[in-house]
């Protein structure tokens, strides 16, 4: 592990957020383009989400992502990362994320953490896998049969 190869990590971290609010900024899935991601993530990325989750299962490539990020706009009106702290060891990050959301179907607002390990090559992302404390709360937030 070189120090150079963390300072990449956290740099392509830092990049893609910037644009993950960009994109949002501009209207976000379904109305913003996702070019403004793709140069952060590898052709070939993969995106392991929970089951249980409204949009769970995994997304491949920039096609999935997008589609994704279609899926997540369906079940959220608001998801502001609220902080967020880094943590780089070569290859893998971990990025620790406060979230504030508010479900589409109920209005029903939420906070919760989101854990991500995150691999990066070559300067992309090529795999991201995140960890919810309690996807149950999630999921129930977002049913209008559990108001």
């Amino acid at each position: 592990m070189t120090l150079s190869a963390i300072t990449d990590s956290v740099t392509v971290l830092t990049g893609m957020y910037a644009a993950e609010a960009q994109y949002l900024a501009a209207g976000g899935p379904g109305r913003a383009s996702f070019d403004v991601l793709a140069p952060f993530f590898a052709p070939g990325v993969v995106l392991h989400q929970a089951d249980a989750l409204p949009y769970g299962g995994t997304w491949r490539g920039h096609t999935g992502l997008a589609e994704f990020f279609l899926a997540m706009g369906r079940v959220w009106e608001k998801f502001d990362m609220v902080e967020q702290k880094f943590l780089a060891t070569g290859e893998t990050a971990v990025v620790l994320t406060q979230v504030h959301a508010r479900a589409r179907a109920t209005g029903r607002e939420l906070g919760f953490p989101i854990l991500q390990t995150i691999t990066i090559r070559d300067r992309q992302i090529t795999e991201v896998r995140p960890f919810y404390w309690d996807t149950h709360a999630i999921a129930e937030a977002c049913s209008p049969d559990v108001l």
